[in-house]
Order: structure tokens, then C-alpha cells, then sequence
């Protein structure tokens, strides 16, 4: 039997976010990938075979983001990835953020959305993203983020 070399999670919030995130998952058919956001039913939904539920979290709901950062970490030491890939936003920051802490490689795809500023997580994700992306060419700077080309 061939397994795959690596596991990823790809890992967004529920909408554009994670439209976003599918539109990359043919780059993905090479590793064990496993796909995480805050859709409760995208897995079925979106026929996605492992697919984990996490709940959505923000700045203004402080127990939430604790509790949302407790269940990403559960599920990161379940799934142990080599690679996180997201396009935010809070869930998936929080994956990088703490994923980058247990030795995973980590890219931050800032959301084709933020095309004036980067977002708030996108601004913060330069600290714990391995590979820091925008999906505008303008907001390119020599510190980062990189412009690659737009997911859309």
C-alpha cells in the first residue's frame, strides 16, 4: 500500500474563506490532506472525506477564541501536519500560529477580499507563516507579503 508523503491541513472560516481554500485543493492531491473550518456540515456538503468542524472565533468573543484555539490544537495533535495552508481568517491563523509552535511548515494566503489593506490576521500571520502570500500585487512589499498570483 502507498501512502503519501506528507499531511497537510488546509484549514479556513465558512464562505469566501474557504471557497478560496478549494479552488488550491488540486495542488493538494498529493499529500494526506485534511480539511478543517467552521462550516458544520462542509465535509458532506462539499464531499471533502476528511474534513474536521472547528468553531469560528473572533476578537470581540475572547472564551470563544480560547476555546477555538483549544480545539485546533486538539485536532493538530490528532492529525500531526507537515503542512498548514489557509486563507484566513481567525481559525486558520490560529492553526499556523500554534502549528508553526509544533514544528509544521505554514502558509498564510491573505483573503483576495483585503485587496486595500491585508487583513487584521493577515498582518499578523508574517510571524508565524513560512510561506506569507497576498493575492495583490500592490500589497507586495520586500518585508512581505509575496505576490504569487491570485487564488480566483
Amino acid at each position: 500500500m502507498h501512502t503519501k508523503p506528507y499531511t497537510m491541513l488546509a484549514i479556513a472560516s465558512n464562505g469566501g474563506h474557504l471557497m478560496q481554500l478549494l479552488k488550491l485543493a488540486p495542488l493538494f492531491s498529493s499529500y494526506d490532506t485534511h480539511y478543517a473550518s467552521t462550516a458544520r456540515t462542509g465535509g458532506a456538503d462539499l464531499g471533502l472525506p476528511q474534513y474536521h468542524y472547528v468553531p469560528d472565533a473572533n476578537l470581540n468573543k475572547k472564551i470563544r477564541l480560547i476555546y477555538t484555539a483549544l480545539t485546533i490544537l486538539i485536532l493538530l495533535i490528532r492529525v500531526r501536519p507537515s503542512i498548514i495552508v489557509t486563507t484566513g481568517a481567525a481559525p486558520g491563523f490560529i492553526a499556523i500560529a500554534l502549528g508553526k509552535l509544533l514544528g509544521s511548515k505554514t502558509i498564510w494566503i491573505d483573503s483576495i477580499a483585503n485587496g486595500d489593506e491585508l487583513s487584521l490576521s493577515g498582518s499578523k500571520a508574517k510571524r508565524w507563516a513560512t510561506l506569507w502570500l497576498t493575492q495583490w500585487p500592490h500589497l507586495e512589499t520586500p518585508e512581505g507579503p509575496i505576490y504569487l498570483g491570485s487564488v480566483i
